[in-house]
């Protein structure tokens, strides 16, 4: 794409490539003369101010400052990432950007709210390897939610076999449980684990995702093979939160959820673990 038939109505990033080469212009510089201010390579800010490039909370924050913006890259950011998930999954974003309340079961991995990045790579590389810096980088965006000033209350039901599920390698695992237990002491993102001596639960039927509002009806978002279905209707919505609260009833406490993330994360992933394995 050429830049100088870029359309700022096209897309959020095409928006945000617009807006960044008319501050620079308006500030008399060059991508080359940006770049060498905020220790970025003029290629990249063409890349970025031409659509072809995602960039990054730094980037933004970087140019935001050397440019005086007021800020408003950075803002545009989240809308800017939040546009480029996938069609079927984008209104996931959307969900969790408004959401005052998640709650979520996940039958056999890590929830991508709580993904580290390599984690999230070794999931989005399986079969497909292409950009797979930027549909990382992505995924990953959607955990600013909860660094909002008020971020929405997140309550993660997580399968045992999510902790086993080795993905990624023992050192990926090991740095996976490791964030997880960063959020121990959160009030606002609370884990808890789903043992497998739990047997038959209400969650056979599959992992889904409730949001709740602060005036809108709740929704419940459920998965197929890449595709998404939100539902807002009462008796899907009733019957999954019924589900939920005897999910959380079979599930460990929040204390001994994290005593088993802990558990499994020396004896499995630990250098221990690794010892015994070589022998």
């Amino acid at each position: 794409m050429h830049i100088n038939i870029l359309d700022p109505g096209a897309s959020p990033l095409d928006y945000y490539g617009f807006e960044l080469r008319r501050y620079r212009e308006a500030a008399g510089l060059t991508q080359r003369q940006l770049g060498e201010i905020i220790n970025y390579t003029g290629s990249l800010i063409g890349q970025i101010e031409t659509a072809r490039k995602l960039p990054t909370q730094a980037f933004s924050d970087a140019v935001d400052a050397a440019l005086g913006t007021g800020g408003l890259l950075s803002r545009l950011l989240d809308l800017v990432l939040r546009s480029q998930l996938p069609a079927w999954f984008r209104q996931v974003g959307e969900l969790e950007a408004r959401a005052v309340e998640i709650c979520s079961f996940e039958a056999q991995m890590i929830h991508g709210l709580l993904q580290t990045d390599e984690y999230a790579r070794a999931v989005l590389g399986t079969l497909d390897q292409s950009n797979l810096d930027d549909r990382t980088a992505v995924r990953v965006a959607r955990q600013r939610i909860l660094e909002k000033e008020t971020p929405p209350v997140f309550w993660v039901i997580l399968s045992e076999a999510a902790l086993y599920l080795e993905i990624g390698g023992r050192e990926t695992m090991r740095n996976q449980l490791a964030r997880m237990l960063t959020h121990e002491n959160n009030p606002r993102v609370n884990i808890q684990i789903l043992p497998f001596s739990a047997g038959a639960h209400a969650g056979l039927t599959g992992s889904y995702d409730l949001y709740r509002f602060p005036s809108d009806p709740p929704i419940v978002y459920t998965e197929g093979y890449g595709s998404g279905h939100p539902s807002a209707n009462p008796d899907t919505v009733n019957d999954c939160s019924l589900r939920y609260d005897h999910l959380q009833a079979a599930a460990l406490s929040l204390r001994d959820s994290a005593e088993l993330i802990r558990r499994v994360m020396e004896e499995r992933y630990g250098e221990v673990a690794q010892v015994q394995l070589q022998q």
